[in-house]
């Protein structure tokens, strides 16, 4: 069900590295925002990166998809280097931002056309395409209404549909579901998997959701001050910390437990 939306199929190379950083690091002036990345993310894997707002999440997938350059360090993502490879890198990933623009006076179909054309997709093609993943999200009949219609998480499904629809190897997600009920938060969980499993696709997900990381991501790294102090699989993570479930984990590693009994002390 979750993939009848493609058309055309690719081949698989099932032991590639899709992502690999050595000693990536990114200065806004005295500001260390990312400090010795090191990291691998295989073809067709799952990988979530959790950290603190401020941590250096957005900063590394900016660097990544080759929207901002490394102070030092280097990188390969579908085996293109960020410094000299930027634009073959933008061919062969999707980039859901965090805050991402859309077209307010385009339909949903014309701004998927729109998104097509920048990726060269074109004619019958790109409308099955559009009309499969509107479809598969819920959005059939309401597709020819303006987007300035259309309620935040309308727009977030629209938006998740405009970064699969020319099928890229490599995907960024930067809170996917953050303005998503929980079905259609389980729908994309599913097409996340199944894309995965079925087409190889590569995810690298930036979220604050650590349930949605548990169930989806095959491997967590956790950011925190622009240093990645945690790697490997949830199970793991937790059972490393004596945690209970990666929420509980993750506070632990980062910091944050609440303590119950401060939380009214503001009223004293």
């Amino acid at each position: 069900m979750y993939v009848e939306w493609r058309v055309v199929g690719r081949g698989i190379m099932s032991e590639s590295i899709d992502i690999r950083t050595e000693k990536l690091s990114k200065h806004f002036g005295n500001i260390r925002a990312l400090v010795d990345l090191d990291l691998e993310v295989r073809r067709g894997s799952t990988f979530g990166f959790l950290g603190p707002n401020g941590a250096g999440k957005t900063t590394t997938v900016r660097i990544l998809s080759g929207l901002l350059r490394a102070t030092s360090g280097d990188a390969t993502v579908c085996g293109y280097n960020i410094h000299k490879q930027r634009d073959e890198i933008k061919t062969v990933t999707g980039l859901l931002p965090e805050a991402p623009g859309l077209y307010s006076k385009l339909s949903a179909v014309e701004f998927l056309e729109f998104i097509g054309a920048l990726n060269d997709l074109a004619g019958e093609m790109v409308r099955k395409r559009i009309d499969r993943l509107l479809d598969l999200l819920g959005l059939e009949g309401r597709q020819d209404d303006l987007l300035e219609s259309y309620s935040s998480g309308m727009k977030q499904k629209v938006l998740v549909a405009s970064t699969v629809l020319h099928e890229p190897r490599l995907v960024f997600l930067d809170e996917p579901t953050s303005r998503l009920d929980p079905a259609a938060s389980a729908l994309v969980k599913e097409l996340i998997l199944v894309m995965a499993k079925e087409v190889e696709t590569t995810f690298f997900i930036c979220t604050h959701m650590t349930d949605f990381a548990e169930d989806v991501c095959e491997i967590i790294g956790i950011l925190n001050e622009g240093v990645l102090t945690t790697l490997g699989p949830p199970s793991t993570i937790v059972d490393n910390v004596g945690a209970r479930d990666l929420e509980e984990a993750y506070l632990k590693i980062v910091g944050g437990e609440v303590d119950r009994t401060k939380l009214l002390a503001w009223r004293k």
